[in-house]
């Protein structure tokens, strides 16, 4: 469903999103009343939100919106700029699943082919997601998980399937690749995703999306083993990489750390100018850890969180005061500027490969290649499952490459991350074998 006053952005985003085959537009309106009263008829599984409309507003309309169907995913819509970006995030702590920012013209409007290709993503992405939800919703709860445990001595042989249950402790021992089809579902911590906004005032979009099939984990490589040798010790950096569906994931995982991590976190998530500073913001407030912009020069304070700001690489350097932020105007990388490849690449070096990075949800492959060589030095890379996944886009590229020493859904990232952390569980707090 697409609810945006202007009857031209209605237009526009029905024109992109019904090229899709796989999309299906049941309902354009134009405020937030028309958006509630054709909610029960249309049954959207995504509704796009504009935020500012008359009669209702979309911040108005959303509570009531998930009221009506509690499992409704709502991207909102938003303008890029600092009052655009407060809303949008105002937005996704009332429950909205996600946002997109409006196309400027700068951009090349709603012909911006990154645009179509974040829209297409988002609007099915979230509509894999509620199906997902509903089915789990109604089948019968699994207490036993299967788990795939790989000794480091035993070789690129095909991990054995062993029945553990999610929570049991596994030999110090062992590195472990949890499948998605065999996980638990992670539980809906708060509403369900909603609708997002595109370039100009957009009204309700649908979109009817079959869920394709979770690889198993018989299909993915066994999880990279460090370099023995290389960055002997504890991860001295937590880095974290994400893109579409991001904000909701990076909330879901900073919450369920325990407590605060003994090292800095860096946090590259794929935004614009503006929205950065307005994220950072959001993930402080869940109160579980002091999280702000980076500013160059900055020397990484132990159990903060640092998000690089839109439009700017950030960097990592090691200098006398300890590991310090740079920010760089460098090209993009993987159509992205900031990108998670070049902060990889930099906290390597800063650390001496003694890294933990979290590959979260998010679509194309950035951070794969920065994951290669963290690996390849010794570091230890996490991602985020499929199932969980609005976009299994950057941690599938890196679960399929074998890098991922284990697949989690981001509530279960943070306390696996919290361990290695602090020296217990898989890695016991080393980061060689």
């Amino acid at each position: 469903m697409i609810c945006d006053d202007s009857q031209t952005v209605r237009g526009i985003l029905a024109g992109l999103l019904s090229a899709d085959p796989e999309i299906e537009v049941v309902s354009r309106v134009g405020d937030g009343q028309q958006a509630l009263d054709a909610l029960a008829e249309a049954r959207p599984d995504v509704v796009l939100l504009d935020l500012e409309m008359p009669v209702l507003d979309g911040l108005a309309a959303l509570p009531r919106l998930l009221r009506a169907d509690p499992r409704l995913a709502v991207i909102v819509a938003s303008a890029v700029t600092q009052r655009g970006a407060a809303e949008a995030m105002s937005a996704l702590r009332a429950g909205a699943s996600d946002y997109i920012p409006k196309p400027g013209a700068g951009r090349g409007g709603a012909s911006d082919p990154v645009f179509r290709a974040e829209l297409l993503e988002k609007v099915k992405g979230w509509a894999r997601m509620r199906r997902r939800t509903a089915a789990l919703a109604a089948a019968p709860v699994t207490p036993v998980s299967a788990v795939a445990v790989v000794s480091p001595n035993a070789g690129p042989a095909t991990p054995v399937m062993s029945n553990t249950t999610a929570d049991e402790p596994v030999p110090s021992d062992t590195r472990v690749l949890r499948s998605a089809t065999t996980m638990p579902p992670p539980r809906p911590t708060g509403p369900p995703p909603s609708v997002f906004k595109a370039a100009p005032p957009v009204k309700r979009v649908l979109a009817r999306v079959p869920a394709p099939g979770v690889a198993s984990a018989s299909e993915l490589p066994p999880p990279a083993l460090s370099r023995a040798g290389k960055a002997s010790g504890a991860p001295s950096l937590l880095a974290i990489g994400s893109s579409t569906g991001g904000p909701q994931a990076l909330a879901a995982f900073l919450r369920s750390l325990n407590g605060a991590p003994v090292v800095p976190i860096v946090i590259v998530q794929h935004m614009p100018a503006g929205f950065t500073a307005m994220l950072a913001d959001h993930l402080d407030r869940l109160g579980s850890l002091r999280v702000a912009e980076a500013r160059d020069g900055e020397v990484l304070q132990n159990g903060r969180a640092y998000v690089a700001p839109g439009d700017k690489h950030l960097l990592i350097e090691r200098g006398t005061g300890g590991l310090t932020a740079r920010l760089r105007d460098d090209p993009p990388e993987n159509f992205c500027r900031p990108a998670v490849d070049p902060m990889l690449r930099s906290a390597q070096r800063a650390c001496d490969g003694r890294v933990l990075a979290v590959i979260l949800t998010g679509m194309g492959q950035d951070g794969l290649e920065g994951c290669r060589s963290l690996v390849a030095a010794g570091g230890i890379v996490l991602a985020q499952d499929e199932a969980s996944s609005v976009v299994w886009g950057m941690p599938g590229a890196v679960a399929r490459a074998g890098l991922a020493r284990e697949i989690l859904p981001p509530e279960r990232l943070g306390p696996r991350v919290s361990a290695m952390l602090s020296g217990v569980g898989t890695e016991a707090g080393r980061m060689a074998s």
